[in-house]
């Protein structure tokens, strides 16, 4: 059977559903009735949209309780959602702003798992001239030297998935891993226009950010608010210059 990109395009395309699905990118769980109040519309109009979604696999139903929340699918999904978002920016009037109009968005937010808007492209930026990171064709990749970094931190390869590993000039290159998901990889930032870290370090990254206390999650949206003290730590650790 061909993919059906008609019977996905025309789920997304939806308003409604799409404002559902963007409140979902942050990779929590909500209710309906969070999800409605997202969309603007009634419960009954928002259970309706819903059920084509999770029927449709963009979306899974968790039970806990008497309650039901839904989530995004699968990280996939969610990169799909970036990618459109990106795609709508690209075409529209150079006078609109990019992104959200929220400033706490625009500033730091969650994409999926890892950091993203102005502190996720700063944190790429510093990386990059680091040389923790490198630009390979199309693939980013940690250095050797970026291997020594965050294991200074506490990074324990195996919980990144590295089992085995070489150096291949700058580049560190694993022989095996137990996660094929990749180990860096950038990701175009929605409002910012270029790339910030995703991958499965960009996820150890915002966990660190937010085990250290440095930031907390923002009950109404995506933002992630760093208190004064931990945006120093965070910029000073990670040898982020201030604009």
């Amino acid at each position: 059977m061909e993919p059906n990109i008609a019977f996905i395009a025309n789920l997304i395309g939806d308003a409604a559903r799409s404002r559902m699905l963007i409140a979902l990118m942050g990779g929590q769980a909500l209710t309906a009735t969070e999800l409605a109040l997202e969309a603007d519309i009634t419960p009954q109009t928002a259970s309706s949209h819903l059920t084509k979604l999770v029927e449709g696999e963009l979306l899974l139903v968790r039970k806990q309780g008497r309650h039901k929340y839904f989530q995004l699918q699968s990280r996939q999904v969610a990169e799909l959602l970036e990618s459109l978002l990106n795609i709508s920016a690209a075409i529209a009037s150079p006078k609109v702003i990019h992104g959200p109009a929220d400033p706490r968005l625009r500033l730091a937010r969650v994409c999926y798992d890892h950091l993203a808007g102005e502190l996720g492209v700063a944190l790429y930026d510093s990386l990059s001239r680091q040389n923790l990171i490198a630009h390979e064709g199309s693939d980013t990749n940690i250095t050797a030297a970026g291997m020594t970094f965050f294991a200074k931190r506490g990074v324990d390869l195996s919980l990144l998935g590295i089992t085995d590993g070489e150096i291949d000039g700058l580049s560190y290159v694993p022989k095996s891993r137990q996660s094929r998901r990749p180990l860096c990889k950038s990701c175009l930032d929605w409002s910012e226009r270029r790339s910030h870290l995703a991958g499965v370090l960009g996820q150890w990254i915002l966990k660190d950010i937010l085990a250290r206390g440095w930031a907390e999650r923002a009950l109404d949206t995506r933002a992630l608010q760093f208190s004064s003290r931990g945006l120093k730590s965070f910029r000073a650790d990670y040898g982020i210059v201030s604009k």
